[in-house]
């Protein structure tokens, strides 16, 4: 604590000091899973009314429209939630974006749905790492800046999503356009539970190929027939042969077929790709394009394909990794050892990278097995990470700069 002045100690000091474990267990009480509307509109207006502790415009702005493949192949609008927005002195000099996301991968129907002690420090909760503690140091962090003297200097938005677990397609428009401008950014997803924050990731794209052939009779003409599920069996095999150190494709599930006597004509094809760079994704596209004529002509069949690479590996750019620093040091001046490494995951982080602003993508809580029932958060980590961003923030104001 020696190298900081007494504003930032005074800084420091006010974000520990926030009441974030109140506000995890509040809010990770309700559920609010992408698909649970009710639940994520209940934590969006409980999102929205801690924000406005923040001196700007606190909205809720409306998802764009999304497209989803249903199981009997046609496609239908997909409704989501809407996302918070806040605005802080959108005429300050120097711009920042912080983003979350409110919603779960836990469903309404999911058993797991309340926090317990794991043990002393330990909580264990839907969604208490990924990523309601992250939310709670976000606002500790930016009130404590507002409370300080470096609060003038510095304008910057909020976005928190309620659709990042299911790919962000609805608020990928919204983060380009709040990305607009901005010096720097940070993401609120978990680090890792000894404090590991994520570096480069690679991108992702999601695939649901709906294959049509003709049914007949298994027994009685079957060559009248165009078999969709073996059509979308051999799509599967042939995508799957992409796979390299560069791009991962996982043929995750195939819908389709009936009656053991007749010739499936619909089959639908769920795939995810992960390319590594811009590369990988340039040969997956091929890949894909070139997989689905040769089955056609092969089948005899029709195959529509939709879906995108939705999110852009994200690499560690040279403000990328001055941004790093400037945490590595803040966590230094703080007692906290600070590193990164790469990671197959992706999030919000990577959308913004593409819009060319360097983020840090991990600045929330520490804790581990998201995604899961055994998910936990670290509860010491709530007044450390927050002191880290509120800091790191801070230093940034100062300076300008990265």
């Amino acid at each position: 604590m020696a190298t900081l002045s007494l504003a930032e100690a005074a800084l420091v000091d006010d974000a520990r000091a926030a009441p974030m474990l109140d506000q995890v267990l509040a809010w990770s009480a309700i559920n609010s899973g992408t698909r649970n509307l009710a639940g994520v509109a209940a934590m969006g207006a409980l999102l929205a009314d801690a924000f406005a502790a923040l001196p700007g415009a606190v909205t809720l702005e409306a998802p764009d429209p999304v497209e989803t493949v249903r199981a009997d192949g046609t496609r239908a609008p997909l409704d989501h939630g809407q996302h918070l927005l806040v605005t802080v002195r959108p005429s300050a000099p120097l711009q920042m974006l912080f983003t979350g996301h409110m919603d779960t991968v836990y469903p309404a129907d999911h058993p797991f749905q309340q926090c317990v002690w794991r043990e002393e420090g330990v909580l264990n909760g839907p969604g208490v790492a990924d990523m309601k503690g992250g939310i709670a140091v976000m606002l500790a962090a930016l009130r404590a800046v507002e409370a300080s003297p470096f609060a003038e200097q510095l304008g910057y938005q909020v976005m928190i999503g309620a659709d990042e677990e299911t790919g962000s397609l609805s608020s990928a428009r919204l983060i380009e356009r709040v990305a607009r401008g901005k010096l720097a950014a940070f993401t609120y997803e978990p680090a890792l539970a000894d404090g590991t924050l994520a570096g480069a990731r690679g991108g992702t794209g999601n695939f649901s190929i709906t294959v049509r052939g003709k049914s007949a009779h298994a027994g009685r003409n079957p060559d009248d027939g165009r078999n969709a599920v073996l059509a979308a069996a051999d799509l599967a095999l042939r995508l799957a042969a992409a796979r390299s150190p560069m791009l991962a494709v996982n043929p995750a599930r195939i819908e389709g077929g009936g009656p053991n006597n007749v010739v499936p004509d619909l089959a639908i094809l769920r795939v995810n790709f992960r390319p590594k760079d811009a590369a990988a994704i340039a040969l997956a596209t091929e890949h894909l394009a070139a997989s689905i004529a040769a089955v056609a002509t092969a089948h005899d069949v029709v195959i529509d394909c939709h879906g995108s690479f939705n999110r852009a590996p994200k690499p560690i750019s040279g403000d990328a990794a001055r941004l790093f620093a400037t945490v590595k040091a803040a966590g230094a001046d703080l007692g906290i050892a600070i590193g990164w490494r790469d990671t197959g995951g992706v999030c919000d982080g990577n959308n913004i990278a593409a819009c060319g602003v360097p983020v840090v993508d991990t600045m929330g809580a520490r804790g581990g097995d998201i995604h899961s029932a055994d998910e936990y958060l670290i509860v010491d980590s709530l007044p450390e990470r927050a002191a880290l961003s509120a800091l790191a923030i801070a230093r940034i104001a100062q300076k300008g700069h990265l």
